[in-house]
Parts: C-alpha cells; structure tokens; sequence
C-alpha cells in the first residue's frame, strides 16, 4: 500500500485531552466540556508511560489540552516528565485561571509556549462564545501575565459567521499584545459545535479569507498559520507561483515542514480516557492506550494507514494536483458523508491536473 507524504509519517504533534473539566461552555466545544467529574481519566502513573511510549516514537511537540488542563491537579507533573524526556511541551489554556504562581509552576515544568483562544474583537462577542461573563477579560488578564513572565504565547480563534468579519481586527490584538503566532481555526461541527453547522462560512468566503491570511505574511511580525483549513498549503503554493517565484513544494517557507490536514500522518489526538483519534475532531477510535501501546497504534491503525494512502482518497480531493499538500479536511468529510476519506466539502477550487498519488 502507498503511503507516501511529506516527511514519511513523521510523529510532529500530538495533542493530548488530559482532562475534559472546563470552567467555560464554549458552544464550539468538540467534548461539550464541563466541570464534570469525567470517569476513566488516565492517572498520573499510566500518563507518565504513556509520555515515554511516544517518546520511543519521535520527538513530537505535546499539546496539553482539555477541556481546561489547568484543571487537572498534577497537569505540571506531566509537562516535567514529558520535558525531561526530551519532548516539547506546551499548553492549550482559556486563560482564565492563570495567576502568577500557575506560571511559575508552568515556567518550572518546562511548558515552552501557551495558546490562549480569542474568538472576538471584544468582550461582547467573545464572552458570547464562551458562554461566560468576564472571560475576555480573564484572558487579557492572563497574557498580560504571560508577558510580564517571559512566557511565549499564541492566540487562537474559531472562525465562524458569528466574528469572521473581526478577524483582521482579532489579528491587530494580537500584533498589539506581542503574540508570537495567530492561528485560525475554521469550524468544524462536531460535538457540541453540530449545532454550529449553519455558522461554517461558506467555501467561497472561506478561500477569500485563507487568501488574505496568506497576505498578512508579510505585514506582521508574527508566525500565521491557518489550522482545520487544509487549502492554505494549497494557497501558500498557488501565491508563490502567481508572484513568480521558483517554488521547491517540500521546502517552502515555515509552513512546509506541515501539510494541510495532519490526521493520521504526523498528529494525533489523545481523549481523556486513552482513546487515539486522528484528530479531536474525527472522533474514531484507532486504538486505546489502556491496553495497547502508543507505538502500536500509531503504526498499525488501519485508520491511520488508509489516511496515509493519498490513492484511496475520494472525489476532487483524491483528483486534485495538490493532495500532498492540502489532503482536505478529513474531520469535515466524515461529518458531511459518513466517509472520512470523502472530498472536501468546503473547498470551491478544481483540480487541473488528476494526482498519481
């Protein structure tokens, strides 16, 4: 079987739900995450083995997630052993709950870079995302705590209809906050976000905005990079040759060590209760670490295996010149069709040329 990609299925990511717990409702939610309590949590030791199994498989960069990770007691425990063992370890937080004393002990255990979400220009509007009053200005609050501690720091955003028309004004608060990236996340309606379905901007308005992403490249003094939006690895190559320039596809700029969607072939999601998914949005269960080694599923996933075979992917996708490099959003084909090999369904572009694998 084929299983060609860039990098030969190289582990990169992983991010990892140590909790489900949340003190927000964000209602884009993939777990619909509460305070719980959440049955099955992995404890501290299984964690541990499980951090060292991955290690045997590379040196990916561990996300710890949630929910709200700051919300599971011995999550700095897990990020100190993740970082002794050589992996980098960073955190996906609300911001919310930072204080002084949480960055001490994230700066302790090693955390290298903290990804705080802002889903609106103001507190209106991200407060209504959040379903929490005062949780803009929690996290203002947070990351002008991060600066003060010298922690690197990105801000994440959803894109939905709801605020696509802040996003440039989003990208300035961030700019003005000393951000080190902004990254988009396009909606992907899954868990509580199905009830979001008619918020997903539609395709055309989609390669509108990836395409002004592109442009901001050059405008801003911080790393850009789209998530759940596999077409801007295909915009990135399309720009490069509108401008004129020689393009080597496997090298190009930061954004070529990745590929649009990453499900399978360098990342992988982890849940709370040890079950390995392609992402936390393709909620398919390719393997649980409470019996089977990561090294294990990673490999041997039948899942895994059949997104790292471009020739089995369907419709335009499996047509299209720029496969390698975009993939499609496999989370968003399995919620339109029930195939996470189907095409696309939020791309407008055709393919040119028919890919060969």
């Amino acid at each position: 079987m084929e299983t060609t990609s860039t990098h030969k299925n190289e582990l990169r990511l992983v991010a990892w739900e140590v909790t489900r717990k949340c003190n927000l409702n964000c209602v884009h939610c993939r777990a619909g995450s509460e305070r719980g309590p959440y049955p099955g949590e992995l404890d501290t030791e299984k964690c541990f083995e499980i951090l060292e199994q991955i290690r045997r498989v590379g040196k990916p960069i561990i996300i710890l997630t949630g929910g709200e990770p700051l919300l599971r007691g011995d999550v700095f425990d897990l990020a100190d052993y993740g970082t002794k063992l050589g992996l980098r370890m960073v955190m996906a937080t609300n911001g919310t709950l930072l204080n002084p004393g949480i960055i001490d002990k994230m700066k302790a255990s090693g955390i290298k870079r903290v990804s705080i979400s802002l889903d609106g220009a103001d507190e209106q509007q991200h407060d209504r995302f959040r379903m929490v009053p005062g949780a803009f200005k929690k996290a203002l609050s947070g990351i002008d705590l991060l600066k003060e501690a010298g922690v690197e720091f990105q801000i994440n955003t959803t894109v939905t209809q709801h605020n696509v028309h802040e996003i440039k004004d989003i990208l300035d608060i961030a700019v003005r906050l000393g951000a080190a990236a902004h990254h988009l996340f396009l909606l992907v309606p899954t868990g509580r976000a199905k009830e979001m379905v008619n918020q997903e901007i539609d395709a055309q308005e989609y390669e509108k905005l990836l395409h002004w992403f592109y442009n901001k490249r050059d405008e801003v003094p911080l790393h850009l990079k789209a998530t759940c939006a596999p077409h801007y690895y295909r915009i990135l190559r399309q720009e490069a040759h509108a401008k004129g320039e020689k393009v080597d596809f496997n090298t190009y700029g930061l954004d070529a060590v990745t590929r649009g969607c990453l499900g399978g072939t360098a990342f992988c999601f982890v849940s709370h209760d040890g079950i390995v998914q392609p992402c936390g949005y393709l909620e398919l269960n390719c393997g649980d670490l409470k019996n089977a080694s990561f090294g294990k599923v990673w490999r041997d996933s039948q899942i895994f295996n059949k997104l790292r075979d471009f020739s089995s992917y369907k419709g335009k996708c499996g047509k299209c010149e720029y496969i390698r490099f975009c993939g499609g959003c496999r989370a968003r084909a399995y919620e339109a069709t029930g195939d996470f090999l189907a095409e696309e369904p939020l791309c407008s572009y055709e393919p040119k040329i028919i890919a060969h694998g």
